[in-house]
């Protein structure tokens, strides 16, 4: 008799290799066995029996990823050593399989990182490409159960291949309740002259049989899930239904087995398949209602283009290949480019976490997601912007602290809870009816755990999250996840930058003061506030006539101070007078920005400054509920207009640093304050981060951080309390949701414990339950956005 490989289960007749007592069918089997073991990883065996693939399947079948062309089409990133891949794996199914696969850094210490996209069936790997190459990455994956689907003719649609098995299992489902109903018909009407005893037990058995497929394949993904929480520790929404369907089916095969009746298999399948029905439902209007496929398209972020030697401003998902695009300092590169004109200097800890610039020459290529770290560059395009891939490098956990990442915290303790609750009352209930009605108890015990099943309670807040991030997108408000709504409704204080945030940039007034700078010195200036993007810099810059633009020798902007940088034998700086180290820093004046070359100093710039649209109604709209301050990192001149406009009690603190305004937030967050930023995103980095919502205000400015929970576009400041006011009706939908879920269930157990519902009625109410939240939800936030914005 043949052996059976415990990885891949394929049977030999061969010599085995043996670890553990085990039998492998070859040495690499064997191999996946032990590196799984060595690190701790043995219980994915526990997932199902030989869930593994043998690696002798894969021998020569990804062999064509060794050749370069070929990879380069499937590499997101491929930098100093480090490679990222999106690949799509269609084995994908479970969260045991989502466990996996983040475990792949310890299958092989080269792997760096990976996360899976669930609804995509994904997994973008970060590997050391020196230790690790492509194909070797791929068929480990393959290895363990996971091989990627690769087709480099279209490989971005083939990201969403539907997976049908939930259709064959409700198609399996649907033909063996049919055929149940049918064969109970004669027990229904009592057929005495045809139900002939021989009849009976043939018509029984063949209804066990129907149901057969029914328990053990289209219900199978219920018991999988509720066997893997319970090892886990944990209760979740799949295992009331589990045991509600073992004790139909246990229950109805003694009865047959004793003689004793026709059991429940009409209730069995005819609840199975409304419960896949409701299930497949649910993922179409999940689908249909996707925030994901919408509201990126008003990512408000811009960039510069250079067409006919002129710059113009265009939102980045305008981008197209062959586009030439300035890049500033500290910008994002927006799409893989070719580096056509100046110093690159690019820091990809934005996509790799590695914080060492690495210096490109002309002609190389540079990937998105890299940041500018010195003199501005310009880049041709060479592929079209894929904003979902900035989106994907933005939202990442990794970039927040822990109590910033937490999703959906609410409904996952409601509903472990619930289930609990739900568990005891179905016992209990079982327990009732032992004694008063033995052989009604578990048709009554089933209906109790179908009927409370805590979905409803479960979509509540990520469908309301999820459509109030539609909403506010469409509306120049781009948040970083939906807990950022939440987190907006906690708010207490707001804080305000001045300069770029409240201010407008293209309405300012600004007069030279000083000694008159030469045709050179004018090109100098010109060319180095090209580099810059502080909200100043780029006022001048646009203000100053054209000039020859030169390429820097060297160029370095210090945050909140200003701008140092040489060309050939000159040097030129420009910003604050403390930063010039001229006299002026003792004074107070007006917003200035000061001039030096060669260290002989020139003039100043001085601006008047023009506050945005609707800024001081703003201001009066929300003192009334939150506390008001502005921080602000230039002198006071302002401080008696800004006073006489704003509210009463409105905070006003100048001449701060990047560090003053990030410890004035952290030292009163300490002491119980829920602080929003509001900042340009550039030197209030920091404060953005440290605050419990940090809000970056875009205005054509490519430069949105990791730090900033959320962008908004400039033009839409003067919406931010009705946006505030959003998210508390939000919160209060969601709460709404979770009372009328509650509501229902409180009224289906009032009649399934009295044994007035049949599980079949309840695997129907089940799925509509779900169905009318996401609706109430759906219109809810569309009426509330809709009155308030």
């Amino acid at each position: 008799m043949g052996k059976s490989c415990f990885h891949c289960g394929i049977e030999f007749e061969n010599e085995s290799f043996v670890v553990d007592q085990k039998d492998f069918c070859c040495i690499g089997c064997k191999t996946v066995y032990e590196i799984l073991s060595e690190h701790e990883l043995h219980s994915y065996y526990d997932i199902e029996k030989n869930p593994g693939i043998s690696p002798l399947q894969f021998v020569g079948k990804f062999d064509y990823l060794d050749n370069k062309d070929i990879s380069d089409q499937l590499l997101e990133f491929d930098e100093n050593g480090i490679q990222i891949v999106n690949l799509f794996i269609p084995n994908i199914h479970c969260s045991s399989c989502i466990w996996v696969l983040e475990q792949a850094n310890k299958l092989n210490l080269h792997i760096k990182d990976a996360q899976v996209t669930f609804p995509k069936k994904t997994v973008r790997l970060v590997y050391n490409s020196s230790s690790l190459s492509l194909k070797e990455l791929v068929v480990l994956l393959a290895s363990i159960g996971y091989p990627p689907k690769i087709n480099l003719e279209n490989k971005n649609t083939e990201k969403q291949v539907t997976d049908r098995s939930l259709l064959y299992k409700i198609g399996v489902a649907g033909f063996s309740f049919g055929n149940v109903m049918l064969l109970s018909f004669p027990e229904y009407f009592e057929v005495s002259e045809f139900w002939l005893d021989q009849y009976k037990p043939v018509f029984r058995w063949l209804m066990f049989a129907f149901s057969l497929p029914v328990v053990f394949y289209a219900a199978s993904d219920y018991f999988i899930s509720a066997y893997k929480s319970l090892k886990k520790g944990i209760l979740n929404i799949d295992l009331p239904i589990a045991l509600g369907v073992f004790v139909l089916f246990t229950r109805s095969t003694y009865e047959i087995i004793a003689h004793t009746g026709q059991g429940f298999f009409d209730s069995l399948t005819g609840l199975l398949f409304f419960l896949l029905v409701g299930r497949y439902f649910q993922q179409k209007t999940y689908a249909f209602l996707s925030f994901e496929r919408s509201y990126k398209s008003y990512f408000p972020i811009g960039v510069t283009v250079i067409k006919d030697g002129m710059e113009e401003n265009i939102q980045v998902k305008d981008v197209k290949k062959g586009d030439r695009i300035l890049i500033r300092n500290e910008e994002i590169i927006p799409v893989d480019s070719i580096l056509m004109k100046g110093n690159a200097e690019i820091d990809y800890s934005f996509v790799t976490g590695e914080s060492n610039p690495i210096h490109k020459a002309l002609g190389d290529k540079i990937y998105a997601g890299g940041k500018q770290k010195d003199q501005p560059i310009e880049i041709q395009a060479i592929r079209s912007v894929s904003q979902s891939y900035l989106t994907q490098l933005w939202s990442k956990d990794s970039m927040k602290n822990q109590e910033k990442s937490q999703d959906f915290a609410l409904t996952n303790k409601i509903s472990k809870y619930f289930t609990l609750v739900i568990l005891i009352v179905a016992f209990s209930t079982l327990g009732f009816w032992l004694w008063w009605d033995p052989g009604y108890a578990a048709y009554v015990f089933s209906a109790v755990l179908i009927i409370a099943c805590p979905c409803a309670l479960a979509l509540a807040e990520p469908f309301t999250l999820g459509n109030l991030l539609r909403i506010y997108g469409k509306r120049g408000f781009y948040l970083k996840n939906g807990q950022v709504i939440n987190r907006m409704a906690e708010i207490s204080s707001i804080i305000f930058d001045k300069t770029g945030t409240i201010t407008a940039n293209d309405q300012s007034k600004i007069h030279y003061h000083g000694m008159e700078l030469n045709t050179h010195e004018q090109a100098l200036l010109k060319s180095t506030l090209r580099g810059s993007n502080h909200p100043l810099s780029r006022q001048l810059y646009n203000m100053l006539r054209s000039q020859n633009i030169l390429t820097m020798d060297d160029f370095k902007e210090t945050a909140g101070k200003g701008i140092e940088a040489t060309f050939e034998k000159d040097t030129i700086k420009v910003g604050s007078a403390s930063f010039l180290n001229h006299k002026a820093a003792t004074k107070v004046e007006n917003t200035s920005v000061h001039i030096s070359t060669n260290n002989n100093y020139k003039g100043k710039f001085v601006l008047q400054n023009m506050y945005r649209e609707g800024v001081f109604e703003l201001f009066k709209n929300l003192s009334k509920h939150y506390e008001i301050a502005i921080l602000s990192g230039d002198n006071a001149q302002e401080e008696e207009n800004l006073t006489k406009r704003s509210p009463s009690g409105t905070k006003m603190f100048f001449n701060q640093k990047p560090e003053d305004k990030y410890n004035y937030i952290k030292d009163h967050q300490k002491e119980g304050s829920k602080m929003l930023m509001i900042g340009d995103g550039l030197n209030d980095a920091g404060a953005l981060k440290e605050s419990h919502v940090g809000i970056a205000v875009s205005e054509n400015v490519n430069v949105f951080s990791p730090a900033c929970d959320a962008i908004l576009d400039a033009s839409k400041l003067k919406d931010l309390d009705k946006y505030l006011r959003l998210s508390k009706m939000g919160v209060h939908i969601i709460h709404l949701s979770f009372v009328i879920s509650f509501l229902y269930n409180v009224i289906g157990l009032s009649f399934a414990v009295t044994g007035n519902l049949s599980p079949v009625v309840a695997a129907i109410l089940m799925p509509l339950s779900s169905i009318s939240i996401v609706a109430f939800t759906t219109l809810s936030t569309y009426y509330v956005s809709r009155k308030l914005t």
